[in-house]
């Protein structure tokens, strides 16, 4: 094994403990902040996947501009009382511990399955697609449409935050 493969799964430990820290944690800031960690390991992923412009985009929106959305939602539902988010023994734990389930064996079956490739060995064009041109002139011609429904989705989910603070503070 080289030092590229070794350091690639300390990474990608630490993204998936992170992972799991995020969901269990019962302080919901302190998820947030393992969640950012968790981003921060994913940016690291894609910089072995030599695509750059993806690994600064990740740090820049997600661990940034976003988490510090998510810390601010979740500082104004001021979530302090943790006996009102305790949920008590429902057919959605039941529903949510078998699908857990189900995904694991799946995972695990997708492990085990013989690929035949080596997945760290790249393609010839590994270094083109990770360039901020290549990004740009897919965007905006194979992927026009659903980049421009995800903007309407961005707005119409904009529209009803403003609609729901300003319900709140009449």
């Amino acid at each position: 094994m080289n030092v590229e493969v070794v350091f690639f799964s300390i990474v990608s430990i630490v993204a998936i403990a992170s992972a799991l820290m995020m969901i269990t944690r019962r302080n919901p800031i302190v998820g947030v902040l393992f969640l950012i960690v968790n981003f921060f390991c994913l940016s690291v992923l894609y910089l072995f996947l030599h695509a750059q412009f993806i690994a600064i985009v990740q740090i820049l929106v997600y661990a940034g501009a976003i988490m510090v959305l998510f810390l601010f939602v979740i500082m104004l539902l001021n979530l302090g009382d943790e006996e009102k988010l305790a949920e008590k023994r429902s057919y959605r734990r039941i529903l949510a511990y078998a699908l857990t389930a189900v995904i694991l064996f799946q995972i695990m079956i997708g492990i085990a399955m013989p690929v035949g490739l080596n997945p760290f060995i790249l393609t010839a064009r590994a270094s083109e697609i990770g360039t901020v041109e290549y990004i740009g002139r897919s965007l905006y011609t194979e992927y026009l449409f659903p980049f421009e429904i995800t903007s309407l989705l961005l707005l119409a989910a904009i529209v009803g935050v403003i609609v729901l603070a300003k319900k709140k503070f009449q």
